[in-house]
C-alpha cells in the first residue's frame, strides 16, 4: 500500500483537471494558461529552491554514471527512433525522447525513494543530472526547432538561458548553492508558496489536456505508446541494472540506481511539449500510461532487488 499512496494524488490530480475541462469550468484555454504558469514561473521557482539548497559536492559518482548511462540509451534512442519507426518531424523526436527516458524524480521520486530506499540522497543526484545536462540538451533542440529556419545559431543558443526562465532558474539555483548564500526570509516564504503550486498546477494541465482531441497525425498510435511504454519502464532500469553491475555497485546502490531509472516519465514533458507547441499529445499520453503502469516496475525492483 505504501507504493500506491505515492501515485493516488497524480492520479486525482490528473482526474480533477480532465473533469474540470469536460465540465466546462475552467474555460477551453485552462491547459495552455496552467501550462504557461508552470513553465514560467512555477517550476523555475520549484527549481530554484530546491537546487539553491542541494549541496554540490559528495557525489555517488558510479551510481550516477551508471543512471546517465541508462537515461542516454533510451532518451537516444527514442529520440532517433521516433524517426526511424514512427516518421516523427525534428521538432517532436526531443520530446519523443524526453517521454522514454526523463524520469518524475520530484514529486514522485521522493516519496518513493523514502519509502523503498530509506533516503533521498541519490535521488537528490538524479534531479542535478536531469536538471542541469538533460534539460538544457532538450531545450537547445526545442528551441532550434522553434526557429523558423531550423537553424543552429551560436547566439540564439548562447543566450537561451537567458530568454528560459527553466533553465536560468537552474543555473541562479547551482550559483547560489556554490556561494552558500541565503535567501530573505521574505523572498524565501515567496517562493515557496509560487513553488508549491507547480506540482498540481502540472497535473491539472495534463489532465485537462487529455479532454481534447489532439490533430489524427499528432495523435500517438497504440505501438508508439508501448515503444515508450516499454523504454521508459524495462529497457531503462534494465540498462540501470546491466551498468550497475558493470560498475561493481552494492546491493543497495543498485536498488537505488534501477528504482530511480523506474520511475515514469515526468510531466515535465508535458509542460516543454506544450511551451514549444511539438509533441503534447505523445507527451500526456505516455505521462498518464507509464505513471500508471510503473507501480509493477518499481515493485518488482524492490522485491528482487531489496
Amino acid at each position: 500500500m505504501s507504493l500506491v499512496s505515492a501515485f493516488v494524488p497524480i492520479w486525482i490530480l490528473t482526474a480533477v483537471g480532465y473533469a474540470a475541462c469536460r465540465w466546462g469550468l475552467l474555460g477551453e484555454a485552462v491547459a495552455s494558461v496552467l501550462g504557461r504558469f508552470v513553465f514560467h514561473l512555477a517550476m523555475p521557482s520549484a527549481l530554484f529552491l530546491a537546487l539553491s539548497r542541494m549541496p554540490l559536492s559528495g557525489f555517488a559518482g558510479r551510481s550516477l554514471l551508471a543512471f546517465g548511462l541508462s537515461t542516454a540509451a533510451v532518451v537516444g534512442f527514442g529520440w532517433v527512433g521516433a524517426s526511424w519507426l514512427f516518421g516523427r518531424e525534428p521538432g517532436e523526436r526531443p520530446i519523443w525522447g524526453m517521454a522514454a527516458g526523463y524520469v518524475n524524480s520530484a514529486n514522485l521520486g521522493i516519496p518513493i525513494a523514502t519509502q523503498v530506499l530509506g533516503d533521498v540522497s541519490f535521488l537528490a543526484e538524479v534531479v542535478l543530472l536531469q536538471v542541469l545536462v538533460v534539460t538544457p540538451v532538450i531545450l537547445v533542440a526545442l528551441d532550434r526547432h522553434s526557429d523558423p529556419a531550423g537553424r543552429v545559431r551560436v547566439r540564439r543558443i548562447a543566450s537561451l538561458p537567458v530568454r528560459n526562465p527553466v533553465i536560468l532558474a537552474s543555473l541562479l539555483g547551482v550559483a547560489w548553492s556554490a556561494g552558500g548564500l541565503q535567501l530573505p526570509s521574505a523572498a524565501g516564504a515567496s517562493l515557496t508558496l509560487l513553488s508549491g503550486a507547480a506540482v498540481p498546477a502540472a497535473l491539472v494541465a495534463l489532465g485537462a489536456s487529455l479532454h481534447h482531441t489532439a490533430p489524427s497525425r499528432a495523435e500517438p498510435t497504440k505501438l508508439e505508446l508501448a515503444v515508450i511504454t516499454a523504454l521508459k519502464l524495462v529497457a531503462q532500469p534494465v540498462i540501470a541494472y546491466a551498468a550497475g553491475l558493470a560498475l561493481h555497485l552494492s546491493a543497495p546502490q543498485l536498488l537505488a540506481v534501477v528504482v530511480c531509472a523506474g520511475l515514469p516519465t515526468a510531466q515535465n514533458t508535458f509542460i516543454f511539449g506544450q511551451e514549444y507547441g511539438v509533441g503534447e499529445a505523445v507527451a500526456n499520453r505516455a505521462v498518464v500510461v507509464t505513471t500508471t503502469l510503473s507501480l509493477a516496475t518499481l515493485a518488482a525492483a524492490a522485491a528482487l532487488l531489496g
